[in-house]
């Protein structure tokens, strides 16, 4: 009787012992984030596709860059995602180089055709600029982007990174769930060509999630760049079938408007936010306006304000309308005129901008500010390598597969980025030959003391204010990189009137109190697409560790480099 009354207080005991732990580990996973962070020693590789991480991942493990991990990735973007990057689109990319202790930036951005003009267009009956077909197409800049990083900041050649690409695009892959979701609804675009329909449907249809996808003409074309380099593109088979469609199509694409096109190294702009350093790449981007923002948003008390409260929303939908009024008015490319960039990134002039944000009422039309004078769809992903690196790339196709134009043979389809331009003879974004359009896609990178954060979140006129907010999470709000990709955000797609749609984890009260000072709320999901998707790494100079965190709202995943072998 004695021993079965121990054997009972020893099997209640562990039953307890069992409870605390268990309990313990539910309060250690108490948290706002539903993802920790990768954190590792050795590289990081954060995109919106695991296989993309992989690819980048397998690269560092080689020896190479965070400059030749982040052109694996994206060529592997370019197979698993094709409605929303490839080599048919346009590229921007930030640059931590440890070396040098710089921060350089590379714009991609392709020009308009010679031939394509204000004048053309409207002789053939166009009002605006047409969103899909030749005339939406310009120059293409991402394989000249891609070799200029590889030449100046990595050790690998073309042919070594972009091996696992080929070989994805060749034995396919099977199509993930936010792609398949998205590829159902171009199908009637794809259908209007030939060759797109042939290269991304099967059997007349977008491929289901699950089902093996392959592109063989895809990997050809990458073969062709690993063998000859961005010549191959923009002087060799890869050009002739380009120049080859363009023709039938009525456009206007010269074999000079290819051969001539280079990216260029630009400075990166960039402006203060509450002891934090912001950068963006400068206009013909729109990532001015995400500094503009944080230069009125930094007029308001949001830690006082709170996370996720009335006034702190209230703040940053007025001051994305602020911001993105000047963006439209005044922005362009900056060879075709001259641009206000300091004035607009001036601490005065966002001061006394700052003061037509009335705290009680949503301004549903918002006008240009006079500074002083001064001389839908893409990918992001971000590499840190073991020694302090640092890319931060962003890739698109602009709309989801673009023009809805592919050259025979070539697997991948031509951009619609030329959408994005004025037949405003007056506006700073007007239609002219060898211009660049003014652009969506932004990366970016902020840094304080030892602490450098590479980051993105991709989706058209969403990402300046997805940034801003993604650096409040951080800066103000006091959040690891995983937690303030993961926050709940609100977006405004449009220019003018009060509409704003907001996820549905901001909560009930707060988007009633926005409606009651006229905001106009459309609830949308917990983690809506609209709200665009991203990724970042972070890199602690001090301790020697990095950090990376991939968005929810897309497929991918920071993955961390397996320690290197001895």
């Amino acid at each position: 009787m004695q021993k079965q009354a121990c054997l009972a207080i020893i099997f209640l005991a562990g039953l307890a012992m069992g409870f605390q732990m268990t309990t313990g580990e539910l309060e250690a996973q108490d948290r706002g984030q539903a993802r920790s962070m990768a954190i590792s020693r050795y590289g990081i590789v954060a995109a919106e596709s695991p296989l993309a991480a992989q690819a980048g991942v397998a690269v560092l493990e080689r020896g190479g860059t965070a400059a030749d991990a982040a052109v694996a990735a994206n060529a592997m973007m370019g197979v698993v995602a094709p409605m929303s990057d490839g080599i048919g689109g346009d590229l921007f990319a930030l640059v931590y180089d440890v070396k040098t202790g710089k921060l350089y930036g590379l714009n991609a951005s392709g020009w308009a055709p010679t031939g394509l003009n204000i004048e053309l267009l409207k002789s053939k009956g166009f009002r605006a600029m047409p969103e899909h077909g030749i005339y939406s197409v310009t120059v293409p800049g991402a394989v000249d982007g891609w070799q200029k990083l590889l030449e100046r900041f990595g050790r690998k050649k073309l042919a070594d990174v972009l091996a696992p690409a080929i070989r994805a695009a060749q034995e396919g892959f099977p199509v993930t769930e936010m792609v398949g979701a998205l590829w159902p609804r171009y199908v009637d675009l794809l259908r209007a060509s030939e060759n797109a329909a042939q290269t991304y449907l099967i059997s007349d249809r977008a491929p289901r999630v699950g089902e093996i996808f392959r592109n063989p003409d895809l990997a050809w074309s990458y073969r062709q760049l690993a063998a000859q380099g961005r010549d191959a593109f923009y002087k060799g088979d890869i050009a002739q079938r380009i120049l080859e469609l363009s023709k039938r199509h009525g456009g206007t694409m010269t074999a000079k408007d290819l051969a001539d096109y280079s990216s260029e190294w630009v400075q990166p702009i960039s402006t203060t936010y509450n002891d934090w350093t912001v950068y963006e790449l400068p206009p013909n981007g729109q990532g001015i306006a995400a500094l503009e923002m944080l230069n009125l948003m930094e007029n308001f008390p949001l830690v006082q304000f709170g996370f996720g409260s009335t006034r702190a929303l209230h703040v940053m939908i007025e001051a994305k309308k602020l911001a993105y009024a000047d963006l439209m008015r005044y922005i362009g490319d900056p060879k075709s005129a001259k641009l206000p960039v300091a004035g607009l990134l001036s601490k005065a002039y966002a001061k006394e901008r700052a003061k037509l944000i009335n705290m009680d009422k949503a301004n549903c039309a918002v006008d240009a500010g006079v500074p002083a004078a001064a001389g839908d769809d893409t990918i992001y992903l971000s590499v840190v390598d073991r020694d302090g690196n640092m890319v931060s790339l962003i890739q698109s196709n602009f709309q989801s597969f673009g023009s809805g134009l592919v050259a025979d043979g070539t697997g991948f389809v031509l951009h619609d980025r030329g959408a994005l331009f004025s037949l405003d003879p007056a506006s700073p974004n007007a239609l002219a030959p060898h211009k660049r359009p003014l652009h969506t896609i932004i990366p970016a990178l902020m840094q304080k003391g030892d602490v450098r954060i590479a980051f993105g979140i991709m989706g058209g006129w969403n990402q300046s204010q997805a940034h801003a907010q993604f650096v409040a999470n951080v800066v103000d709000f006091k959040m690891n990189i995983q937690a303030a990709l993961e926050a709940p955000r609100f977006t405004k797609q449009t220019f003018d009137g009060c509409d704003v749609q907001m996820e549905g984890r901001i909560a009930g009260n707060v988007r009633a109190e926005l409606d009651a000072k006229g905001h106009k709320i459309e609830a949308r999901g917990a983690f809506s697409a609209l709200m665009g998707g991203g990724q970042a790494v972070q890199r602690d100079f001090a301790a020697g560790v990095n950090y990376g965190a991939s968005d929810p709202r897309k497929d991918g995943a920071a993955v961390p480099e397996l320690p290197p072998e001895k």
